[in-house]
């Protein structure tokens, strides 16, 4: 039986999971672990020590004396599982089943940076995982594999991260076999989309609630980035308040009012008038008490 040797550039639960899921198939051997230069990754140095596999760490993975280290695990093709440095022509093509990626966005849509937050601001109903060859651009290679899931109104940024953290791994081995089973007919992207698009990473003050938009604008921006993420901001009198869970009101019905203000109170939960109808703020962080008639955004 052949055996196909992994370079494994990777963090985070994504890639313990697809760790492994590949390090139990014996068609595959990985022979180093390289992990983000800034990573406190401990997980993935227990997996490696664990299955007597090298940790690798370097500030810039481009690096000529690198490269050269590389050069001596003698592997088959690098894999990238939420790595975070740019590979570049040399070290892509070092291997001669060249270098994959997976990518939780539906390529050649939601290329880039923090891809789950955009695609729930986005009111998308469904994402995608990609697995693809890695190029010189930016998440534009050639695509191996890619699997397409559903989004309802309950899903938020936790579940789609909690379901791509699963999801990753099954796609990236199966698209490690299709390769290893010599199966694989590459997809340029430009013949799904000539262009495509390229998501940005999000920034501090980004999480701010512009209460004009419309109820479900705002339902689909505060669930987009509820708790791991930073959650939804506003203010009132200088004051912070974080929302984290956000519902829409059947029926509501449109009216003229400011936006952000507290029009209701129920049980728990805030009634804010939005752009157009209203909406119900369930979970928040206040360190003062809220009234009807309070304008949040102030």
């Amino acid at each position: 039986m052949k055996i196909v040797n992994i370079g494994y550039f990777a963090d985070g639960p994504w890639a313990h999971n697809a760790f492994n899921i590949i390090n139990s198939d014996k068609r595959f051997c990985i022979k180093f672990i390289c992990v983000r230069f800034d990573s406190n990754d401990t997980k993935l140095e227990e997996l490696g020590l664990l299955n007597k596999i090298k940790i690798l760490k370097n500030k810039n993975v481009n690096d000529k004396d690198f490269i050269n280290l590389l050069k001596a695990y003698d592997c088959d093709i690098f894999v990238s599982m939420s790595f975070n440095q740019i590979l570049k022509h040399e070290i892509i093509n070092l291997p001669k089943l060249k270098t994959i990626n997976c990518h939780a966005g539906k390529l050649p849509f939601y290329r880039g940076r923090n891809v789950l937050n955009w695609v729930l601001i986005n009111d998308e109903k469904e994402f995608g995982i990609t697995v693809h060859y890695i190029d010189e651009g930016i998440d534009t290679g050639p695509i191996i594999l890619q699997e397409l899931y559903k989004i309802s109104d309950k899903d938020d940024y936790n579940t789609l991260l909690q379901k791509a953290y699963v999801e990753c791994g099954i796609i990236l081995h199966k698209a490690l076999i299709k390769i290893y089973e010599e199966d694989v007919q590459p997809i340029k992207q430009d013949t799904i989309h000539i262009i495509g698009f390229y998501c940005a990473k999000r920034k501090s003050g980004d999480e701010i609630i512009n209460w004009g938009q419309s109820s479900r604008e705002i339902f689909c921006f505060i669930r987009a980035i509820c708790k791991p993420g930073p959650m939804a901001l506003t203010k009132i009198n200088n004051y912070e308040i974080k929302i984290n869970k956000a519902s829409l009101i059947d029926g509501a019905i449109p009216y003229k009012m400011i936006p952000g203000t507290i029009v209701g109170k129920y049980d728990s939960s805030i009634i804010v008038k939005t752009g157009d109808t209203v909406i119900s703020i369930d979970e928040y962080y206040s360190d003062i008490k809220l009234k009807i008639g309070d304008r949040l955004g102030n």
